[in-house]
């Protein structure tokens, strides 16, 4: 497993990487979720913090995403550069070299580190350590190649976010700010998975174990079918742990049970049109309902202390 990531290194053709090369390193796509949801965490932990603060907390975070983000595509390279999806990413099409990456990503993230330990606390800025140290080593370099349950274990560290931002103001973490970084860990699973049932040939190819090419297609959509049920209850965490009131659960309640509408489409369509576009139809939902749920707490907090409810 070790030998199939250092083989990324065959894949620099000479490092010439633009600005817009080392952007993508951090995988912005990622990071706009990441930036969304650690604000969410911020906003409704209880407390104050000075905005400025505040701003350096969520820069950091930012950062420390992006950081791990440049530390998996040095890491993946030769995964990357056998799935279609990937394969223009910088590092396999020979803008950056892996060397170059790795200290790119090292970089970034000790100094997001530091900057939030000194600038805000030690707590937040050893949880966002952990967070890098997660998703970079123990997700990328043993349980992506490994194992199936990948996603779900390594789901883990795109959950932490609202907690690091949560700690950031309270300088520790409670049960509340964790029904938040559930409701990241419950969707995780059944995102990728539709993701990977209609990428299924990139994943085969590129010899990483998701569950569709390692379980079969059937026990997939079984799977995905299972967490979306389990997503209900979670996503009704915030309400009874006091973060949340009425209209958060109301739109909780509508969203998920529109999630839980296409995992059922995917779980009982077998064949035809209809079939092969349930896990793009899902995939596509999922990024919008986890901004929509995220938002709906912004909502409910700004609802509440303008005194509406």
């Amino acid at each position: 497993m070790m030998q199939q990531g250092r083989e990324a290194h065959s894949f620099a053709l000479g490092g010439k990487g633009a600005v817009e090369d080392f952007w993508a390193l951090l995988k912005p796509r990622v990071m706009s979720l990441v930036i969304f949801t650690a604000i969410c965490g911020l906003l409704l932990a209880p407390g104050d913090i000075h905005p400025w603060t505040a701003f350096i907390a969520i820069l950091c975070i930012a950062v420390g995403a992006g950081a791990s983000g440049a530390l998996n595509m040095a890491y993946d390279a030769d995964i990357d550069a056998r799935m279609g999806r990937t394969a223009k990413r910088p590092i396999p099409r020979g803008a950056i070299e892996p060397g170059e990456a790795y200290v790119f990503g090292t970089a970034l993230s000790v100094g997001s580190v530091v900057v939030l330990g000194l600038a805000v606390n030690w707590v937040a800025a050893a949880f966002l350590a952990f967070t890098i140290f997660f998703y970079a080593v123990i997700y990328t370099m043993f349980l992506k190649r490994s194992t199936p349950q990948n996603i779900v274990i390594g789901g883990a560290a795109g959950a932490f976010p609202p907690m690091v931002a949560w700690s950031a103001v309270t300088g520790s973490v409670d049960m509340a700010s964790l029904s938040l970084f559930l409701i990241i860990f419950m969707w995780t699973p059944p995102h990728f998975w539709a993701l990977a049932l209609f990428r299924f040939g990139d994943y085969e190819t590129a010899g990483v174990p998701m569950l569709p090419n390692v379980a079969g297609v059937d026990a997939t959509r079984k799977q995905i079918w299972w967490y979306s049920l389990a997503m209900a209850p979670v996503a009704a965490l915030p309400v009874a742990a006091g973060i949340a009131g009425w209209v958060y659960g109301v739109a909780a309640f509508a969203l998920t049970a529109k999630f839980i509408w296409h995992a059922w489409a995917v779980y009982s369509l077998r064949e035809g049109e209809k079939a092969e576009r349930a896990p793009k139809k899902l995939f596509g939902y999922s990024i919008l309902y986890l901004f929509a749920i995220f938002g709906s707490l912004l909502v409910d907090r700004a609802v509440s202390l303008a005194g509406l409810i």
